[in-house]
């Protein structure tokens, strides 16, 4: 197999002489000084990377070192990349000089010439081998455990022992993603109703079909602890052992973490040479026929500057310069353009690299289902165990969904092999902070098994040393998480007041919670396992601030210049001792930041942060925590407040979150009442209000089912209960929003959902909602999103007019591959001009419309003027026009709508003309247009207008021609009589004509 999918070529060349002349029944491929392929013979070179080529009958290149190479054949692809780069004979890299004297080499004879050759060739091939073998094996070595958290302390596991294969699949684009990487987890875990194509990790660079552009440049994302880097790792030893992609002659890892530290200037050679040191024995690797595989991964850990705007331009491998220019310019295809890059990202840094540079998006969504349960068994050596945690895993909705991340698999796997093996079970984790807590804690009894030889598997405290340790990574973790970073250096743990020997010993002690890495030349970096266990230390760090010290981690709230003061003090405390209440009051405060962060970046922090205030969780952690007295007081008030802010404050998806937090508290009571009215069937009948509204929205996006249709007007709330509704729309196919009374302050909601990434939405209806045109511009956003999925728009009736939200619909519709194929405006005031703004949409060859309905619009004649455009527009995918409803059409209009339908590029099938003022005079027109061999209408409504008998008649000769293809026609009240029916009759008889109904109903 290869990363393109290549197949392999057979080869041919013949031994050609230094002086030219060809050398007769030879078995043997040769290839001149001057590096041309000579053609004509049966034998061949073995390849860089150890293949012999097809349909050969001899090698000249079988040293020892290319023996050790295991071999597999691959297997071919229907297409042939033209990115590849495989040669034909080892590339020219010799570092032994030519000849410098001509003259003496012609008075050479041909054997000895041939002997020159065939030695220059065998050093050149074998130096190239031997560097491959090498960095092979130095890969090999590196890659062949995985860590699973752990650290170069400590035992590791085989990847081969316990790797489960990821679901990776095509992305989309690179677009920013900066939602909270556990909200997408939770959109991830919806079951998905669409086909995707999986893809393996092995085959990243080999186009998905449909694709015939080559693929140089793929970016992967995923949240943190989805499996890029194990996916990254696996593609490597794959290389490294021959497994695979053996059409590859070099790979070269160069993670970010190590690419931050280097701030001097390099050639690209030195630079790789810096981390590969085998490369010194070579010169170049730019000779076009070298194929070379970069793999950038972590790109969200990057600290460089990679700016693709203001950067120098580099073409040169052998000039000197920083390694952010380096980058940069691999990427642009400056440097190196015949190499394949790999870069992984979490989803917020993906827009780094602008999309022009990207040729393929892939996406790491982690383990499917039955992946989980395939990780579980894989994990856990007693089976009945395994099971029993996967049906407990199960029970709980909230890390059930977490299990799509590898990382916490092996998290949950790591606590409930330990706790389900005890005879009390009661401790069982169900909440996020339960599942961390204890995972802490067995760490801890884990480290002093190893180190102190303790033999208490449960201590009732932790030793004082443990305290510290565990306070000064959780003071690290919180710093750190307010930086936005989650690799440290030096210079960030001194920032700390961490030193870095201790950072050194804790990373030794506690290999499964901090962990110390060398990089590719041995320089330290510095990281907790995962994002979530610094966001759980950074919470510990922030309650023990204030438990411990009486200090505040967030700053006292303020009111600036212009708030609203009486809004920002709506909530009452109702007792002076709640307003001295220091947990309280540091639960407000940190609600108060979470509400406020856009990207909800604070989320999961919170939880944690709340469900370490129960008493029970603080017990479990040991004496790791001051604890001053009950809390049950204060978990009540921070329960009211966040029942307040549910209630009356922040946005729809922030009090989603609000919902997680009262379940760390066990304060379900809400969340209860609304899903036992679910159960019942009583939610149609009962008004709900706003915070009810909330918490079924709640539900309905924490289950696991998708909706096939979600009908706003089916309950019973106020227009504030709606809104708080509309986040449920990204879980379902179908949103029936309307009649609902909607503004133009839902689109923005809307719009967020409309971006969420692999929603199934497909069909949304607003009709009869007050958006304006307002809430058309905010509604664009999301429709020019390229992750949207919409297909059926209905904005019938939403007051839009054509003097912005025309304009702005015409720029969507351009959107390149944009899925929306219909589209319905019926019953706004668009007029003349706003179809005039539209039909520059329409005529894109971006535009993929496929239905119009224009029904009640004001239009006039001139619109069918600019339609008839649209109509002719090559490739138009345009088949249904539905312009019902406009009485000023008239007989002028249809005349000029029929140029377009006449014209052999137009595709309309359906086309709706009712109540538009028509009359006898269109009749011949649409006769001509019937009869048309360009046609290929098949569906005409003609219904109230005033064609009359003799209109009737007008039509029946276009009806009877043999290249009419038209099967319905709808003829009713159109002032018909008795004596149309003969026509009818004679067409519905006549053996050329399709028609299978009339629709001219009784008069």
């Amino acid at each position: 197999m290869s990363l393109s999918g290549e197949r392999e070529e057979e080869t041919t060349a013949s031994i050609t002489s230094l002086s030219g002349e060809r050398e007769e029944e030879t078995t043997a491929s040769i290839t001149s000084l001057s590096g041309e392929r000579e053609e004509g013979t049966t034998a061949s070179i073995t390849s860089l990377s150890g293949e012999r080529e097809e349909g050969t009958t001899a090698s000249k290149m079988t040293q020892d070192t290319s023996s050790k190479s295991v071999q597999k054949p691959r297997a071919e692809s229907p297409t042939t990349s033209p990115l590849s780069m495989k040669s034909d004979q080892p590339p020219a890299f010799s570092q032994e000089p030519l000849p410098d004297d001509n003259k003496e080499v012609e008075r050479l004879d041909s054997e000895d010439a041939l002997k020159i050759t065939h030695n220059l060739l065998d050093r050149r091939s074998q130096t190239l081998l031997t560097v491959q073998q090498d960095i092979k094996a130095k890969l090999k070595h590196k890659y062949q455990h995985i860590s699973e958290g752990i650290g170069h302390h400590g035992n590791q596991s085989l990847l081969k022992d316990i790797y489960t294969e990821l679901y990776i699949t095509e992305g989309g684009c690179g677009g920013l993603n900066n939602e909270h990487e556990v909200r997408q987890i939770e959109m991830a875990s919806k079951k998905r109703t669409t086909q995707e194509t999986p893809i393996k990790c092995n085959d990243i660079f080999k186009p998905l079909p449909g694709q015939d552009k080559p693929i140089r440049t793929v970016l992967t994302k995923g949240i943190a602890g989805i499996g890029k880097t194990v996916s990254v790792q696996k593609v490597i030893l794959d290389w490294a052992e021959g497994k695979a992609n053996q059409d590859v002659h070099f790979m070269f890892p160069l993670p970010f973490r190590d690419l931050n530290l280097k701030k001097d200037q390099y050639t690209l050679m030195q630079l790789l040479s810096h981390y590969f040191s085998e490369l010194k024995e070579i010169d170049s690797i730019e000779d076009g026929e070298t194929k070379t595989v970069f793999i950038f991964d972590g790109l969200d850990e990057c600290r460089l500057t990679l700016d693709f705007k203001n950067k120098g331009k580099c073409c040169d491998v052998t000039k000197p310069t920083s390694v952010d220019v380096l980058l940069t310019n691999l990427i642009e295809g400056n440097l190196l353009p015949s190499a394949l890059l790999w870069i992984t990202t979490r989803p917020a840094a993906a827009n780094q690299i602008p999309p022009d540079y990207i040729d393929q998006v892939t996406e790491v969504r982690g383990f499917n289902d039955p992946q989980k349960e395939e990780y579980f068994r894989k994990k856990i050596p007693n089976q009945n165990l395994a099971n029993e945690i996967i049906k407990h895993m199960k029970t709980s909705r909230c890390l059930h969904i977490m299990c799509h991340m590898p990382v916490f698999c092996w998290i949950s796997a790591t606590v409930l092999e330990m706790i389900l093996k005890e005879a009390e079970k009661d401790e069982v984790p169900k909440t996020l902070t339960q599942m961390y807590s204890h995972f802490v804690l067995i760490q801890i009894i884990v480290k002093n098994k190893k180190y102190n030889k303790a033999t208490e598997t449960n201590p009732k405290e932790l030793s004082q040393s443990d305290k510290e340790m565990i306070l000064k990574l959780a003071k690290l973790s919180f710093q750190q998480l307010q930086n936005g970073n989650l690799i440290f250096y030096e210079e960030d743990l001194r920032e700390c007041g961490l030193d870095v020997t201790e950072a050194s010993e804790y990373s030794a002690l506690c290999t499964e919670i901090f962990k110390e890495e060398s990089g590719l030349d041995q320089e330290k970096v510095y990281s907790f396992v995962h994002l979530s266990i610094q966001e759980f230390l950074a919470a510990v760090h922030a309650l023990e601030s204030c438990l411990g010290k009486w200090e505040y981690v967030f700053p006292h709230p303020t009111v600036t210049k212009g708030q609203d003061y009486h809004e920002k003090t709506r909530f009452k405390v109702k007792s002076d001792k709640f307003r001295s209440d220091r947990m309280f009051n540091l639960h407000r405060r940190a609600v108060d930041q979470a509400l406020k962060s856009e990207n909800g970046h604070l989320d999961l922090f919170l939880r944690f942060l709340l469900g370490l205030s129960l008493e029970s969780n603080q017990n479990l952690l040991q004496g790791l925590l001051t604890q001053r007295g009950s809390t049950t007081q204060s978990n009540e008030e921070t329960v009211k407040y966040l029942s307040f802010n549910i209630k009356y404050k922040s946005s729809p998806e922030r009090i989603i979150n609000l919902f997680h937090c009262l379940n760390e508290l066990g304060a379900n009571s809400l969340v209860e009442d609304m899903q036992t009215s679910l159960r019942s069937g009583t939610l149609s009948k009962t008004e709900l209000k706003p915070d009810q509204c909330s918490a079924l929205a709640y539900l309905l996006l924490m289950s696991e089912e998708v909706l096939e249709e979600f009908d706003l007007k089916t309950y019973n709330t106020s227009e504030e209960g709606y809104q708080r509704l509309l986040p449920v729309v990204k879980t379902c196919k179908r949103a029936l929003l309307d009649h609902c009374k909607l503004t133009y302050e839902s689109c923005e909601t809307l719009a967020s959902a409309l971006q969420t990434p692999n929603s199934p939405l497909r069909e949304l209806d607003l009709s009869y909602s007050d958006l304006g045109d307002r809430g058309g511009e905010l509604l664009c956003v999301g429709l020019t999103s390229p992750l949207h999925n919409i297909q059926t728009l209905v904005l019938a009736g939403c007051k839009i007019t054509y003097e912005s939200s025309c304009e702005t619909l015409a720029s969507a519709l351009q959107t390149p591959n944009s899925p929306l194929r219909e589209l319905d405006l019926s019953d706004n005031d668009l007029g003349d001009r706003g179809v005039k703004l539209l039909c520059v949409g329409l005529t894109s060859p971006l535009c993929n419309i496929q239905t119009l309905v224009l029904d009640r619009c004001d239009l006039t004649y001139r619109s069918c003027e600019t339609l008839t455009s649209a109509l002719q527009t090559p490739n138009s995918p345009l088949r249904k026009l539905d312009l019902s409803h406009n009485n000023d059409l008239e007989d002028r209009g249809v005349e000029l709508l029929c140029v377009g339908l006449t014209s052999p590029l137009c595709n309309i099938l359906t086309l709706v003309l009712g109540h538009c003022g028509l009359t006898e005079g269109c009749c011949s027109h649409l006769a001509s247009v019937l009869s048309s061999p360009n046609s290929q209408l098949k569906q005409l409504e003609l219904r109230d207008n005033d064609l009359q008998d003799s209109g009737v008649t007008l039509l029946s000769a276009g009806l009877e021609d043999p290249d009419c293809k038209l099967h319905t026609l709808g003829l009713g009240q159109c002032g018909l009589t008795e004596g149309c029916c003969s026509d009818l009759a004679s067409v519905l008889s006549s053996p050329n004509s399709q028609l299978e109904t009339t629709g001219a109903e009784r008069q």
